[in-house]
Parts: structure tokens; sequence; C-alpha cells
């Protein structure tokens, strides 16, 4: 099997036939079921308990229209890249120059995803070429680069709005990343209209960056923090969800992807059951913008937050989106150059968004190369990203669940390109230690996301974390190199 093997659709298919056929192991297999099993979803309902119907068939239906469910691939969908009826795995790897390398001389398998993306040509050079030609501070110069910048600045927060289906591009803000994101909004939107009593709800799943902010800011204004549980798969309990909702909550804040287990959650629901009592909401997106698409007029979402590195973008550049009339509401978090109209020693009167949120001198060479990422990415074709993705996270989860003496972590329903496990007797962190041996770099710890792994019982897991420029063939490289540490290990 080549590492850089092409799946065609009838191979993709016969491999979930397979999959299909094989007996139901249990829940920590990872296996998928089949026959009547395709129709079914869980979100954490006890059958004892007479869990909420009406929560689950929201929930169901959300995934049905969506896509998101992890039987999405089972239907009789196309897979086209390029308008061919293969999805090229060759063609998209040879985009990616950072391949063309030996780590501890074996070819560089990078499993790494959910912690950074790596970058295409395409991006590489639409950022050379910036500072090639074209480098200048924007907005306030006469002069040819500076127009030529700011027509590319701008042209990339279009190319964002586009692609997460906003209104308009006025709701688009540049950040450096997720985490500045949450804290602006937090900073902003928080400050202003939490008062002391008020709440504020986020997931046990959430990532350190969409606790922290909050919880802070709960401290300051003598608010009060809950948390919404998961049950033992990784996966939000939506009725205890809906316990915490009340006229009291005031923001929601939670992960659409997390992750650790790669659990999606019922956003939409989600953000219903908010909506109900008035409440805002937030969506970090930084786990599920690469992987399936992003609307955030359907999703009727207040605020929108994601970072470009984790889209084979560049580091150090992120999206804020947020409703126009919220963002015309709230305060700007930051002052100086470019988000003001007009300054005297008396009084300032700021600009009107995005820009009063973007003082001073903007990232744009990245603001560039996050358009070139996303151009990129609609390309491929979002929805072929997705279904590929399913698959090898299915893969995965079935050929590393067949190991005797590793663990599987969580086990997600509707999940998407992480999997966590551990290997009782060996350290996390010397296990990613001798993977890399094997040229296989891929996260071990606890991922920010200590909360997540304690409720399911480990400090910390190894997490492999998948791409569309992975392939079956690296996973079963991983899966012989687990076994030779086991081997090596224990004989």
């Amino acid at each position: 099997m080549s590492l850089y093997d092409d799946i065609d659709l009838s191979s993709v298919f016969a491999s979930f036939q397979r999959l299909q056929a094989s007996p139901p192991g249990p829940d920590i297999s990872g296996t998928l079921s089949g026959g009547e099993e395709l129709s079914r979803f869980s979100f954490g309902e006890d059958p004892a308990s007479g869990g909420n119907s009406r929560l689950h068939s929201a929930a169901r239906n959300e995934f049905a229209d969506t896509g998101y469910s992890q039987y999405s691939f089972l239907r009789d969908q196309p897979i086209t890249y390029n308008g061919r009826e293969t999805f090229d795995v060759q063609a998209i790897r040879k985009d990616f120059p950072i391949f063309n390398q030996k780590i501890n001389g074996k070819d560089l398998i990078w499993f790494d995803n959910a912690a950074t993306t790596q970058k295409p040509q395409q991006v590489i050079d639409a950022i050379k070429h910036y500072y090639e030609h074209d480098n200048s501070n924007i907005h306030r110069a006469a002069h040819t680069l500076a127009a030529r910048s700011t027509d590319q600045y701008e042209g990339a927060r279009e190319k964002v709005k586009d692609f997460i289906h906003a209104a308009s591009s006025e709701e688009i803000l540049f950040v450096r990343g997720t985490t500045e994101g949450i804290n602006l909004v937090a900073q902003t939107y928080g400050r202003k209209f939490i008062y002391p009593g008020d709440e504020i709800i986020v997931s046990t799943l959430d990532h350190h960056a969409n606790i922290v902010p909050w919880q802070q800011l709960a401290k300051e204004k003598n608010a009060h923090l809950l948390v919404i549980p998961v049950n033992d798969k990784g996966e939000i309990i939506l009725e205890e969800y809906e316990r915490l909702l009340s006229p009291r909550t005031k923001i929601v804040s939670f992960g659409q992807v997390n992750n650790t287990f790669g659990t999606i959650s019922p956003a939409k629901t989600m953000i219903d059951m908010a909506k109900r009592y008035g409440a805002r909401v937030l969506i970090d997106g930084a786990q599920s913008i690469a992987h399936t698409a992003v609307d955030v007029q359907d999703l009727d979402v207040d605020f929108f937050v994601f970072s470009g590195h984790k889209i084979y973008a560049p580091n150090g550049i992120g999206v804020v989106y947020g409703k126009k009339e919220l963002l015309e509401l709230i305060p700007p978090w930051q002052s100086g150059g470019n988000m003001i109209k007009d300054v005297t020693f008396e009084e300032t009167v700021f600009n009107v968004p995005p820009h009063k949120f973007e003082a001073g001198t903007p990232n744009v060479a990245d603001a560039i190369g996050l358009g070139a990422a996303l151009d990129y990415v609609s390309r491929v074709g979002i929805h072929n990203i997705e279904k590929y993705e399913h698959y090898l996270t299915e893969y995965a989860r079935k050929e590393l669940g067949q190991i005797d003496g590793i663990r599987l972590i969580g086990n997600p329903r509707e999940r998407i390109s992480v999997v966590s496990f551990i290997i009782p007797g060996i350290p996390t962190p010397e296990v990613g230690k001798l993977l890399d041996l094997e040229g296989i770099a891929l996260r071990a710890g606890h991922h920010c996301a200590q909360p997540a792994l304690r409720r399911l019982g480990v400090e910390a897991t190894v997490r492999p974390s998948f791409a569309f420029y992975n392939t079956t063939a690296e996973i079963d490289k991983l899966v012989v190199a687990v076994n030779n540490i086991l081997r090596t290990t224990f004989s």
C-alpha cells in the first residue's frame, strides 16, 4: 500500500461495507454499527431516566439536515476533486511541501492536525508574493502599494464572509486567533452586559481558551459560571443543558467540535435552546472550521471564532464573526490608530465595525494567506473533505480498537477527525516520543482540555488527528508502530 494512495469512490464504499458487516463490538471499539443502527443516534439519553425525546429529535434532525452524521458518508453522494470522480489524495499531498522530508529516516506522517495544519504551496506563495511586491500599511495612504495591500486585505475579509456565509464583511473581525477572539468578546460584550448574579454557560468539552476568559469575567463581575455535563462517551447531555438555562443566562459559549474526542455538538439545537431565554451564543469553531461547512446565518449564532492555522492558513491570524447589530453596540477592546474617526484631547470618535476592533497595523500578510487557504479548501470542496475525514476517523478507530493493550478514550456518536487513546503502563509523553522515532507526529498530553479528559477518567491521551492530506496507509503505519511499542515494552 503506497503512502500516497488514491482512494476512489468504490474503494471507500467497499471499506464502509466491510465495517458494516463486522459484528458490532463494545462502544470502545469504535466500529460502525450496521442495519437498523444507521437511523439511531444517542446524545446521552438514559432510557431509565425518561430522556427528553423533543431535544433528541431536534438534535437528530440537525445532524440529518447538515450531513454531520458519521453515517452521512454512506449516502449516495459523489466525491469530487477538481471535477474528478475520485478524492485525489496524491494530488493534494503534492501541494504541501512539508511532506517532502524524512523525520528520523522515515517519511513524515503529520497526525497533529488538531493542533495546527500544514500549509499548501498556494498559501506560501500568496504570502511570499505580498512581501515581494505589495508590502505596505493599509487604509491610510494614497500610493499604489497601499491600495494593493488594502484591496487584498479587505478581499480576504470578503472571502471569510463568503466561507462562513455571513451577511456582511462588516461582521468579520481579524484577530490573532481563537483565543484572542474569545477574549475580545468576553472583554467587550461580557464587560458591558454581564452583571452580578448573571450566568455564563460553557461545556465540559471545551478547550481552556473557552473556559478561562469566562471564568475570569465571572469572578470580575460576580457572575456565575455553569458547566454543561457530558456522558461517558464524551457527548453533551442535552437534558442537563436545558436545566442550566434560565432568564439569568446571558451568554452560552461552547466548541462546535471537541479537540480531544472529536465530538460534534448539536450546535443549532443548543443555540435555539439558549435563544428561548434571550441568551447570546458564541461558538468556538477552531476545530470545526476545517472539517465541516459553517453557515453562521443558518445557525443564528451571535459570535463565531476560529484560527487560521487550523485551516491551512498561517499562524497568528484568526477571525471573530459578530452580528452587525451587536458589534455596533459593544465598545472597542484595544485603542490606537485605525479604530478611530476623530481624536481630540477631550473626546475620541470611534470608527465603525469592523475597523473599531482592529487597532494598529494589522497582520496584512497572514490575512492574505488566510484568504488563499479558504480558496484552496473551497476548490477541494468542504463537503468532500468532511466525508473523506469521516472515513479516515472511522478507519482509525476500527484499526486502533483492535489492538490488545490500548484503550480508546471517548466514543461520541457524532465525531470527526480525532481519536484519543492511552496505553496503560506507558506514560503518554513516552508514547509520543516513541512514535516520533517512526516519523509520526501527534499530540501526547492534555490538549488544553483537562476538564474533558478528567471527566472520562484520564489526565492525558495520545491523540492522532486527521486532515484531508492523510491516508489510510499512514494510519496503518501508526497501528504497526503502536503494536511494536507494546511488543518491545511488555515482551
